[in-house]
């Protein structure tokens, strides 16, 4: 079964688009979160994520904060003007929508958290070291993370840190050790590289594909600057960063 895996799609339709075309057709789809968010159209990637065959979707931080389960005062002016402006665009379906997401999952053994395992809205894994406080967290081979915008893995070693891969485009992943998996970020990727990041997981390969596809960044540019979100998630969609 082809997987389709995404994460941080942060209200970039444009992106989501590219990323949904690029992946062809897949028989399932993991989002890790953080739907909206950044980007000028929160309302229509919740459509189109809520369209996706056999989704299982988990809610993000600014998910969270766009339900008001997070006091936005927890982000910086620039990340909570966003969420404020994306308040009025986002129906009462969808916000109902948002608000069934859990913050945890696990499908046929593979496990599933925004942030982390141990923290699920909040925490980033972005290094070994909390790599390995969190490998005791969860049960099985595999977890899934967003939230850091950095497409990485982290496996597990005997006595030893978890070492540390950063796939770039068309780099397959296959493992039989336990690790935590992150497939970038499809509407706002920060490892310098603007293009949308997303991976195709084979379950009968046991394999992971990563993947990056351009699109129209100057278009969700002036979709942001038109919508009244800081300039900075505009000029930041180019940068990569």
């Amino acid at each position: 079964m082809r997987t389709l895996l995404i994460s941080d799609i942060h209200a970039n339709a444009a992106a989501l688009e590219a990323v949904l075309r690029a992946a062809g057709e897949c028989e399932r789809v993991f989002c890790l979160g953080d739907i909206v968010g950044y980007g000028p159209e929160p309302q229509r990637c919740i459509e189109m994520v809520q369209a996706l065959p056999d989704l299982t979707c988990i809610m993000g931080n600014h998910d969270a904060a766009l339900l008001g389960l997070i006091d936005l005062h927890a982000f910086n002016d620039e990340a909570r003007r966003a969420v404020e402006v994306q308040q009025a665009h986002v129906n009462a379906d969808g916000l109902a929508w948002l608000g069934s997401l859990p913050q945890f999952a696990e499908v046929s053994g593979v496990n599933m958290a925004h942030g982390s395992p141990r923290n699920p809205i909040w925490e980033y894994i972005m290094n070994p070291v909390t790599a390995q406080a969190n490998f005791g967290e969860y049960e099985g081979q595999i977890c899934l993370v967003g939230h850091s915008h950095i497409a990485c893995i982290f496996i597990e070693e005997p006595f030893l840190q978890p070492s540390v891969l950063l796939p770039r485009q068309g780099d397959r992943f296959v493992n039989s050790r336990r690790f935590i998996l992150n497939p970038g970020s499809v509407g706002q990727p920060r490892d310098r590289n603007p293009q949308a990041s997303f991976v195709i997981y084979d379950d009968e390969e046991q394999s992971w594909l990563f993947q990056r596809v351009k699109y129209d960044i100057t278009a969700v540019q002036r979709q942001i600057v038109a919508l009244g979100i800081p300039e900075r998630h505009a000029r930041r969609l180019r940068q990569g960063i």
